[in-house]
């Protein structure tokens, strides 16, 4: 079994967001059950030089893009058991940022075409090609119509997961043909068409074998109006193709025990280290240092679908409960106002980092108590899953994979992993803030005892990874 797994970003190599996190984790979790898979992602000018030197030239070749050629060099570099594949072009691809150009869409339909034009140098025919959002959600399309001949891709499967359905690449009807001449022109079946232009994301849907997404209750939301994002007709008429698939975390790097980015390492069999990483936390932040003091962190983008709106509405009433807040993101310059403004009235209580910091983000999990994210909409999350593995208890609400990864604790029996609510209310939210302070206040042995289950659950790859597997095997039959 040969699988490409195609990402427009992937750790170590480059980063935005989670796709990076599940274009390293996930294919090294299928390497470790001897599947051939190999990453192949775009050559940015941005990866670290200590990096891009232990990369090994390939070959080049050109690229015809209708009345455009471009220059398309290959480079290969190992991650483990994991071979990565580098698409360069200095044009596309030597910028400051991965994305938020105006060429992004031709950008992309490059990095796209280079993709099926790389086998000349890897010598790579792999079994699946495996997309991954807008970026790459070309592909299918053209494996189905340029490509329908081509004797290298004959026996080629393709799998298209979405990571978030709201980022599509909505282009104008003739972009299509610009890019990759009068022969790709769709034909007029509507599959591509999204309202007066052509939607990548639409073609991934229509023309991939199987479609992925990345939690179970995300493939049952975005079948309906209110997430569908108007692709829900589409992906109702796949539906029986579409299957939901809750991410993962590399227990290797995220690992509280070995990770040399925090003040103590620890495990569920030694709060006290936890405890020791709360204190010198809130050392650093400012805040007062007391053990007593329940630690709400926050590390998000600071906008709206965040639930942000939320936790605005009721911030003096979370003071209120005795609480301390720390915050680490960037984002919405309202939000990250409205944090300052705060940390200004409550100078001991509050910390606000307006940055992004991946040490400091580690630290926060491991010194924290409880970890806030009341999302609007969530297709799986990674913030929950870190939380977990790191102690720091969920305060969560119930959609997408949130709801799939945060077991809501019972009082009762004991059992549950952290908090949840339901509706997109700021006083529901704000009940299970209260519950779980409450429970941290009065109860430290339940307290200590919820903190142990959630450090024990598995988020690992492992399960997910083997449903992968299955599919792709399946496709072959």
């Amino acid at each position: 079994m040969k699988i490409l797994f195609v990402s427009s970003e992937a750790l170590p190599l480059s980063k935005t967001g989670g796709l990076a996190d599940v274009a390293f984790s996930l294919p090294k979790a299928l390497a470790e059950e001897d599947v051939d898979i190999r990453v192949i992602t775009p050559y940015y000018s941005t990866i670290a030089a200590a990096l891009a030197e232990h990369a090994d030239f390939l070959g080049s070749k050109t690229i015809h893009m209708n009345w455009r050629n471009q220059y398309m060099g290959v480079h290969e570099i190992h991650f483990g058991k994991v071979v990565y594949y580098l698409i360069d072009n200095e044009y596309y691809f030597k910028r400051d940022q991965l994305y938020g150009y105006f060429d992004d869409g031709e950008r992309f339909s490059f990095f796209s075409k280079a993709v099926l034009e790389a086998i000349d140098m890897t010598h790579f025919e792999p079994n699946v090609i495996h997309l991954n959002d807008w970026h790459t959600a070309i592909v299918p399309y053209l494996l189905k119509t340029q490509y329908a001949k081509d004797p290298r891709y004959a026996q080629t499967k393709s799998v298209f997961t979405i990571h978030n359905l709201k980022y599509q690449g909505v282009f104008e009807r003739g972009f299509l043909e610009d890019m990759f001449g009068p022969e790709s022109a769709f034909h007029g079946d509507g599959r591509l068409v999204f309202g007066s232009g052509i939607n990548y994301m639409k073609a991934g849907i229509r023309f991939a074998d199987k479609i992925t997404t990345v939690s179970e209750t995300y493939a049952e939301e975005i079948l309906t109006p209110y997430f569908g994002e108007k692709l829900e007709w589409d992906l109702n008429y796949r539906r029986h193709d579409l299957v939901g698939l809750t991410n993962g975390i590399d227990y290797d790097d995220y690992n509280p025990k070995t990770d040399a980015r925090l003040f103590f390492n620890y495990d569920q069999t030694s709060p006290e280290g936890k405890r020791a990483n709360k204190a010198k936390l809130q050392s650093l932040s400012g805040l007062t240092v007391d053990e007593n003091a329940p630690l709400i962190a926050i590390v998000s983008r600071l906008v709206d679908s965040k639930g942000f709106d939320l936790i605005e509405r009721v911030m003096p009433e979370m003071f209120d409960l005795g609480v301390q807040l720390i915050v680490l993101g960037t984002g919405d310059y309202h939000y990250e106002n409205l944090f300052k403004y705060y940390s200004q009235r409550f100078p001991n209580r509050l910390k606000v980092y307006v940055e992004f910091n991946a040490t400091l983000a580690q630290r926060i999990y491991a010194g924290s108590d409880l970890f806030l994210m009341p999302s609007r909409f969530e297709p799986c999350g990674l913030g929950q899953l870190i939380a977990l593995r790191y102690g720091s208890i969920p305060i969560v609400r119930e959609t997408g994979g949130l709801k799939d990864t945060v077991v809501p604790y019972n009082r009762f029996t004991g059992e549950g992993t952290g908090f949840t609510f339901t509706n997109y209310n700021a006083h529901e939210m704000l009940d299970q803030i209260r519950d779980a302070v409450e429970l941290f206040q009065t109860n430290q042995e339940n307290w200590n005892a919820l903190v142990r289950q959630a450090m024990s659950a598995d988020h690992s790859w492992k399960r997910s990874a083997h449903h992968y597997l299955e599919i792709y095997r399946n496709l072959g039959k």
